[in-house]
């Protein structure tokens, strides 16, 4: 009979454990999955090769999202490239280096909610659906050519890219260490724990890349404890239309878009989608250097790809047009 309680006990007990190990999963999940950085990794970020401005978006329910917005100094309607950042990322980096990731091309990087200058608390939710309108001003935007816009998902924002291309008309989609979903990541991690039943935040990728219709690129890192290859390969073998899976190396999950070898690749795979005739041409005199307040480190030269032709530059300034409905547009007083 004493053994019979003591089992008894232990089973109890245990099954408490469970239960609390379950409950703090569910409580915590937003901490576990998105980590917002609030202050910008780049401090005054301007792209060389494009006019900058810091902008406020505003989403369907009134949401103030701050970001910033590129558009090449020739004259358009230009290609353009909606970027979506990872779990810890503030993206004023890509204004920095639009001009080497993005040339010729229009440039969207907005902070999700909580991120940065952005209102509100991150949801997976309210991420997608942003990012659907934020691809709606961009197609209205007048210098943007709407048969030409990229979406580009870095990690946790790869599969806010994903849907998005699934919901949108994008003529190419770029994701830098995606996973099929987070979902199966977390099943992988707390294996105890039943995390379809507590899990709100789940970004299946996996369950919508067969309905893409955009040729899409995937970039990995070669070293990646985040994301391990596995969960990529899941990804990649539903993709539609799979148009290069490329590793870079000596990468990790969190140094590689700063590297100039995923930068290339990145910049050359959108080239040669919208301009036909893309070449890689010589740096301009001398070699661009990543300023040393850079989440990358330490100051290193990259040559910049150059998409010719590309018209010349027009006098005078470019406005930025007026919202769409579902978004109103106001310059920060940062902006340039």
């Amino acid at each position: 009979m004493d053994h019979s309680r003591k089992v008894a006990s232990v089973a109890g007990f245990a099954s408490l454990l469970w239960l609390g190990l379950t409950a703090a999963v569910a409580v915590s999940q937003r901490k576990l999955l998105f980590n917002p950085c609030l202050k910008r990794e780049v401090d005054r970020p301007r792209s060389n090769g494009h006019r900058t401005r810091a902008v406020v978006l505003r989403a369907r329910d009134g949401t103030r999202l701050s970001g910033w917005l590129m558009t090449p100094q020739a004259v358009g309607p230009h290609p353009a490239v909606l970027y979506f950042g990872g779990r810890s990322e503030e993206v004023s980096w890509v204004a920095r280096d639009a001009g080497r990731l993005f040339p010729g091309m229009t440039v969207l990087a907005v902070n999700y909610r909580g991120y940065g200058e952005s209102q509100g608390d991150p949801a997976e939710q309210h991420m997608v659906e942003d990012g659907r309108t934020l691809y709606d001003w961009l197609a209205s935007h007048g210098h943007v050519d709407p048969n030409r816009i990229a979406v580009v998902g870095r990690s946790l924002g790869s599969g806010v890219a994903v849907q998005v291309a699934r919901d949108r008309p994008v003529h190419s989609v770029v994701l830098v260490t995606p996973y099929d979903s987070i979902l199966a990541i977390a099943k992988r991690r707390f294996r105890a724990v039943p995390v379809e039943y507590v899990l709100r935040h789940r970004f299946e990728s996996v369950k919508y890349a067969p309905q893409l219709t955009a040729p899409t690129f995937v970039l990995r890192a070669a070293n990646d404890d985040v994301v391990p290859h596995s969960h990529t390969d899941m990804l990649v073998a539903q993709l539609a239309r799979l148009e290069g899976d490329e590793t870079v190396p000596d990468s990790d999950h969190m140094n590689i878009p700063y590297l100039e070898a995923a930068q290339s690749r990145i910049a050359d795979f959108l080239c040669r989608r919208f301009f036909p005739q893309c070449e890689q041409a010589p740096a301009p005199s001398g070699p661009i250097v990543v300023p040393a307040d850079s989440a990358a480190g330490a100051a290193a030269p990259i040559p910049a790809p150059v998409c010719a032709p590309i018209p010349a530059p027009a006098s005078g300034p470019i406005p930025v047009p007026a919202p769409a409905a579902a978004v109103a547009v106001v310059p920060l007083a940062t902006g340039a």
